[in-house]
């Protein structure tokens, strides 16, 4: 359970009046998680799994010495997982004082946007993806879905619940 870092993101600074997101890529849909929320991008070589987990769950990874709960974006967003994938990549988070990492598809660059360009969810987007997303923004000629941190994890805190 070990993954390597291949990107730190810690010496990106915000511009006045804008917001930045990562994007990354989920079964060919480009998605963006605010910068302020990841901590670091990363690739995956091992995943050791957990019994009796929720299906979203994919296993643990070890980052530098910490166990780091690694979460199927692709589960979360009720998809099948993709075949033959060699490369996995990571985005590191930190929730509620724990580290979790998302496996995404690819990574892209951080884009910059104004917030008043912030749109809602198209009417016709998926109700689990709509209930994950913050909003839209349109980036040649394709939508960037932001996702909702909070709203992706929210999974964890009703399995501590039950």
């Amino acid at each position: 359970m070990n993954a390597t870092t291949i990107t730190s993101l810690k010496d990106i600074k915000p511009t006045a009046g804008s917001v930045e997101y990562v994007t990354v890529l989920v079964a060919g849909q480009l998605l963006g998680l605010p910068i302020s929320r990841v901590h670091d991008v990363y690739l995956v070589n091992d995943i050791t799994a957990v019994p009796l987990a929720p299906p979203e769950i994919a296993g643990l990874l070890n980052l530098r010495g910490r166990v780091v709960t690694a979460i199927s974006l692709r589960r979360r967003l009720g998809l099948n997982e993709a075949a033959g994938v060699e490369r996995r990549m990571t985005i590191g988070i930190e929730h509620q004082g724990e580290a979790f990492g998302l496996l995404v598809d690819d990574v892209g660059e951080v884009l910059r946007f104004d917030p008043a360009d912030l749109q809602p969810n198209p009417v016709h987007l998926d109700r689990r993806w709509a209930s994950l997303s913050k909003g839209v923004y349109q980036v040649d000629r394709r939508l960037l879905i932001i996702l909702d941190v909070d709203a992706v994890l929210e999974f964890l805190a009703e399995q501590k619940a039950a």
